[in-house]
């Protein structure tokens, strides 16, 4: 008597996933990702702690995170005051920022863009060297020749 036993079979996409986590491209999207991440904080504080206290020292001692409106028609010292009380506030500043980090990150992409255009144009206008001969390549050079040296005899 045999046993009526069905094999589960894997759904074709399991399979698709499978083979697409296989490829290098994969690991090497998630490294990106990850120091993309760290790479945004860093720019993020360039900009916070670096770049906007010297820009709003340029324009007078403006502290671009607390240029907001108070969309409830009362004033608020600090942009965290008016969040305290539940205004809803129009974050200018804010957005300031924003662009600035846009912008550095931007210029930082485009230089590393361009460097890297700038390499694999240098490697592929490199003259390589032929890549040596096989095994099989020289034995058959040298029955070649051996086959020419007995013609001309």
């Amino acid at each position: 008597m045999q046993a009526n036993v069905r094999t589960l079979r894997q759904p074709s996409c399991v399979g698709e996933f499978r083979a697409f986590v296989a490829r290098g491209n994969v690991v090497d999207l998630a490294i990106g990702i990850i120091i993309g991440a760290a790479f945004t904080g860093v720019v993020g504080s360039l900009v916070k702690d670096v770049i906007n206290p010297v820009i709003g020292l340029i324009v007078g001692g403006v502290d671009f995170s607390n240029i907001f409106v108070a969309l409830n028609g009362q004033s608020y010292p600090t942009l965290d005051a008016a969040q305290k009380a539940g205004a809803p506030t129009l974050n200018i500043g804010l957005f300031i920022n924003a662009l600035i980090n846009f912008v550095i990150i931007a210029l930082v992409v485009f230089w590393i863009g361009k460097a890297a255009v700038k390499l694999i144009r240098q490697e592929a206008e490199a003259p390589s060297a032929p890549p040596a001969p096989t095994r099989s390549e020289v034995l058959l050079e040298e029955i070649r020749d051996e086959l020419r040296g007995r013609t001309h005899q």
